[in-house]
């Protein structure tokens, strides 16, 4: 599949109305910040200075807007609610994440353009017989919290990167919550008595900026946010079953009588005994008719081993037991996401890779209960892929697929798709000759459905089902006039949603409606 280009992706109608926002709310505010200082005669002393006055104070308002509104994608129980709204339909809440790093990857430029500015000013200030430029940089309290604040966006803009997050998430997570001091300096920054009016208007006195006015209210959204998660999770939360899975996957069922969710929503979970602070997001994989809540977590990192370590899993050969010294969790959530609108389509494509399965245990689940319970919904069709790299992780949720292929009420409904991209060994590929032939369950997952193997092309996948659509055989009873809605939901490595989010866009059109959502955390 062909990944989308730059300007591909970067263009967009959509992509594009925000680029144009973005920059032209930044390049406005710097006008306004630099004709502000330009015109106002109480300032024309320190205008004197030159123009890195006037641009130094174009930056700042810009970053007094950034940091208004960096903090606002991270409230997460705001987005939950807020995707419930027709807002939706204008804001991508589900790329919150995203926003969040453009307002960072603003605040990082508009420093670069500030701090610069400012060392000009300096200079020109101490030349100028003004202010020693060594009392301005390190005893004014603007000089003061502006080089804290370098020192903390170089911690954590170089340990944000995805190769260190990947390595150690730790790192990661400390140095990022270094933003509440980051914050703190920002609303302070502009105390003291640093500007002065012009003396040639009068006795001097201090006129300082205001930006923190409107900067500080997302702070303080920000605050209650905090504040409502902390309560919420120190309720209750009872392990009540630990399963060892193979390739090592650990699945972890517990009982909160106070967590309500959506299938497809995530959670945060925190274990004190490794450390009070991490919280770590994971996919819910149970359905809310379970009598538990369940996530499925693989041993890929520093906390994720240290758990499965903490719970007896490397050193168990039970598969599902319930330990003696069961750590106490705490649990934050549940909080919105994509595949949670899964039933809103008629036709569902759910696309996930090894792990990224997770997300769509859950939807399937409820699936089934909504079957079983005869509850009426939208969805009348559901194709599953699950690509996997090795036949150990089928083995995770091959009970409920089994359970699910068997018991569909209706023909047709649910269509298993499952696809191995590693190589064989010897012994597998034999198993695999003799009893594949006769058998009329495949060998290798023990469904109806057979394995195939390598990667699956979503183009040929998408025009298949168009033409099956539009002939009238896929939907049956459907008018062939009548607009038809397909929601692919992804779950997995950022490479494959770039292929698959283009070969989306083409398989588009104006009767058959085909639009993309990828999990984000």
């Amino acid at each position: 599949m062909a990944e989308s280009s730059f300007f591909e992706r970067e263009f967009a109608p959509k992509r594009l109305a925000f680029w144009i926002f973005w920059f032209g709310s930044h390049i406005g505010l710097f006008i306004y910040g630099y004709l502000k200082q330009l015109l106002d005669p109480e300032l024309d002393q320190l205008t004197a200075i030159g123009i890195s006055v006037t641009v130094s104070r174009g930056a700042g308002l810009c970053l007094g807007y950034d940091g208004a509104l960096i903090l606002l994608p991270v409230c997460r129980n705001i987005i939950r609610y807020l995707r419930l709204t027709f807002l939706n339909k204008l804001i991508p809440f589900d790329e919150n994440i995203w926003f969040h790093r453009q307002c960072a990857y603003s605040i990082l430029f508009w420093t670069l353009v500030h701090t610069f500015a400012h060392y000009i000013n300096f200079i020109r200030a101490e030349q100028l017989h003004l202010a020693p430029a060594w009392v301005i940089h390190y005893e004014k309290p603007a000089g003061i919290t502006g080089h804290v604040m370098l020192l903390i966006m170089v911690l954590m803009y170089t340990s944000a990167h995805r190769s260190i997050r990947q390595q150690s998430f730790e790192t990661f997570w400390y140095t990022h919550h270094l933003a509440f001091f980051f914050m703190l300096c920002l609303y302070t920054h502009a105390v003291g008595c640093f500007v002065k009016t012009d003396p040639k208007l009068g006795p001097p006195h201090c006129k300082g900026y205001f930006t923190w006015h409107f900067t500080i209210w997302g702070g303080i959204i920000y605050f209650f946010e905090r504040v409502l998660r902390e309560f919420r999770s120190r309720q209750s939360t009872q392990i009540t079953k630990v399963i060892n899975h193979p390739s090592k996957a650990v699945e972890i069922q517990f009982a909160k009588p106070s967590f309500n969710y959506k299938a497809g929503q995530y959670l945060f979970l925190n274990v004190p005994k490794l450390s009070k602070l991490q919280w770590h997001p994971f996919t819910i994989t149970s359905a809310p008719d379970d009598p538990y809540v369940s996530v499925h977590i693989r041993q890929v990192g520093d906390f994720t081993n240290e758990l499965a370590e903490l719970l007896g899993c490397n050193n168990s050969s039970e598969k599902g037991y319930i330990p003696k010294d069961l750590p106490k969790l705490r649990i934050d959530g549940p909080f919105g996401a994509p595949a949670e609108d899964v039933f809103n389509n008629e036709i569902a494509i759910l696309v996930g890779c090894g792990i990224g399965v997770t997300p769509f245990a859950s939807i399937l689940k409820n699936i089934w209960y909504q079957h079983q319970n005869q509850r009426p919904s939208k969805l009348r069709r559901v194709e599953f892929f699950w690509i996997c790299r090795d036949t150990g992780s089928f083995e995770w949720f091959q009970s409920l697929l089994k359970t699910l292929e068997a018991t569909q009420l209706e023909e047709g409904f649910l269509k298993f798709h499952i696809y191995l991209t590693s190589k064989l060994r010897e012994s597998t590929i034999q198993n695999i000759v003799i009893n594949d032939v006769s058998s009329s369950y495949d060998p290798l997952t023990d469904l109806e459905s057979r394995t195939h193997y390598g990667r699956p092309n979503f183009g040929d996948v998408f025009l298949k089902l168009k033409r099956a659509i539009e002939s009238g055989r896929y939907l049956p009873e459907t008018e062939r006039n009548l607009s038809t809605n397909v929601g692919v939901y992804y779950c997995g490595p950022s490479a494959l949603a770039k292929s698959l989010k283009v070969e989306v866009k083409k398989a588009n059109s104006e009767g058959i409606k085909f639009s993309f959502h990828k999990e984000h955390f």
